[in-house]
């Protein structure tokens, strides 16, 4: 399912894949929004980028966000001042505050049509014991010099117990916006090859080699924005962030909806706003969040937001519906800068915490500030070398050996007793002679067999019967039932068995 986003703009760029080696000055790795930030600014100033995508441009996350520019954050600035101080936490107020000036200012400087349009932004709750959070992260903004406000009623149809309430935050089309980007990339003589994956890069001499399907890029830089960091070893990323699974829906309620977009602080997580449609406004309502690779349920998910949506818009009929995924780092602030300690001019940025929009324009700046030699003033708050705890060993039980080699093909003999045991369109992991073996039978009963071990770090997979998927607990990469990966930072296919 297209996210309403990607199915209502019909004029997004396809691009060719690669067809010959390259050189340039920058190689982007995973041209989302952050990498077509990255290269918008980089080939605005004179250098040559080439970016680099794996499918097309806004399939993943960037292209099925809910598209809210806003500094904040749910609630994280009191967190920040406990955690680190009022100078961490007013660094990351002033890095994503300054973010939404600096998208407007793209948007106006380069005549993007993306619906952008200011909004208030509401952190909300319902419940009288939540009232102490709301109040402390209305004490923390107004210490760090921001202007908001309590206020006890919200254009929403519920009542609240309280609501912070942020004024000058911004929503937009987040599809048409990296169209834009992207055409302003080709306007600066660079290039952006889809269909093209990279699978690795390596020193040479003074520059880097990146391998992208059967050809080589030559750069003296690589960022690398593909939503989870490919490389398995580099920065240990893997035990420092897992993947989240979000739940949208676009309604159209038959009735006049409100302005601006809202957001409670606890689970079950729902965020409302809306979007322009034709000449009427849709309702965007995500949530229903859960950790990636734990099997969810069409109850626990889409039709606990349409439950939602029904209890307040009993009129609302539901038109587009999507899914996506998010980087969580363990202390809630995302990693930009260097990939790790041992790569020098390689970059980063990935963590965004559902928080992707403003994240992707502070991530932009600094990448781009380090590769001009410039120090940027927010570097130290998001800074990737940082060494933080591993949350804790729940995150990590299911981590296996790590896979770097492809995996061959094998045949196996599975019982009809075995297969019996699974519905038509229904998946599972049998045991077949003393290996797991991942089972999926369509709607006629053929058979699709595979090696259900993740072949970015060898975690056991899960089955995921809402999206016909197998899906990793640790890290989050997916595969389609076929065995085709379809979702980072795996980029390798899943062993197939064929049936005798």
């Amino acid at each position: 399912m297209n996210s309403y986003w990607l199915d209502s703009f019909d004029n997004l760029k396809d691009f060719d894949k690669i067809n010959c080696n390259c050189e340039c000055d920058v190689c982007i790795i995973g041209p989302g929004i952050t990498g077509l930030t990255c290269g918008y600014y980089l080939s605005k100033l004179g250098l040559k980028v080439i970016l680099v995508e794996k499918d097309s441009i806004g399939q993943k996350a960037s292209g099925n966000t809910t598209g809210k520019i806003t500094y904040q954050h749910n609630l994280i600035y009191d967190y920040l001042i406990r955690s680190y101080g009022e100078k961490y936490a007013k660094a990351y107020l002033q890095a994503n505050k300054e973010a939404i000036s600096h998208i407007k200012n793209i948007i106006d400087t380069e005549n993007i049509e993306c619906d952008f349009e200011f909004q208030p932004n509401y952190v909300y709750t319902i419940q009288q014991n939540e009232l102490t959070k709301i109040n402390a992260e209305v004490q923390a903004l107004t210490s760090l010099g921001e202007d908001c406000e309590f206020v006890t009623e919200i254009p929403l149809p519920f009542k609240v117990a309280g609501a912070i309430l942020t004024k000058n935050q911004a929503q937009f089309q987040p599809v048409k916006y990296m169209d834009g980007l992207a055409n302003c990339i080709l306007k600066n003589h660079s290039l952006i090859f889809c269909h093209s994956t990279a699978s690795d890069f390596e020193e040479d001499g003074n520059q880097y080699v990146t391998f992208v399907n059967d050809h080589q890029i030559k750069s003296k830089y690589i960022i690398v924005t593909t939503h989870y960091p490919f490389k398995k070893i580099s920065g240990f990323y893997f035990t420092k962030m897992y993947q989240s699974t979000s739940y949208v829906l676009g309604m159209d309620i038959h009735s006049q909806l409100f302005d601006g977009m809202y957001i409670n602080p606890s689970q079950p997580i729902y965020s409302f706003r809306t979007a322009n449609f034709g000449d009427k406004r849709l309702l965007i309502l995500a949530g229903a969040d859960h950790k990636t690779g734990f099997a969810p349920t069409e109850e626990d998910t889409y039709q606990n937001l349409e439950n939602v949506a029904k209890k307040y818009y009993p009129k609302s009929e539901i038109l587009y519906k999507w899914n996506t995924r998010d980087c969580i780092s363990l202390d809630k602030i995302p990693y930009i800068g260097n990939l790790s300690s041992f790569t020098q001019n390689v970059y980063v940025a990935t963590g965004f915490n559902k928080w992707g929009i403003t994240s992707s324009n502070v991530a932009a700046k600094i990448i781009t500030d380090k590769i001009f030699g410039k120090e940027n003033k927010y570097s130290f708050v998001f800074n990737s070398l940082r060494l933080k705890p591993i949350k804790n060993r729940i995150e990590l039980k299911n981590m296996g050996t790590q896979v770097f080699k492809s995996f061959v093909t094998n045949r196996i003999k599975i019982p009809e007793e075995e297969l019996a045991k699974i519905q038509k369109d229904n998946g599972a992991i049998l045991k077949i002679d003393s290996k797991n073996v991942g089972i999926y039978k369509d709607m006629e009963g053929n058979i699709f067999a595979v090696n259900p071990t993740c072949t970015h770090l060898g975690c056991l997979l899960t089955w995921n019967n809402l999206d016909r998927t197998w899906d990793c607990p640790c890290h989050g990469s997916r595969y389609d039932f076929k065995g085709n990966n379809i979702y980072d930072p795996a980029f390798k296919d899943l062993d197939v068995y064929k049936l005798t």
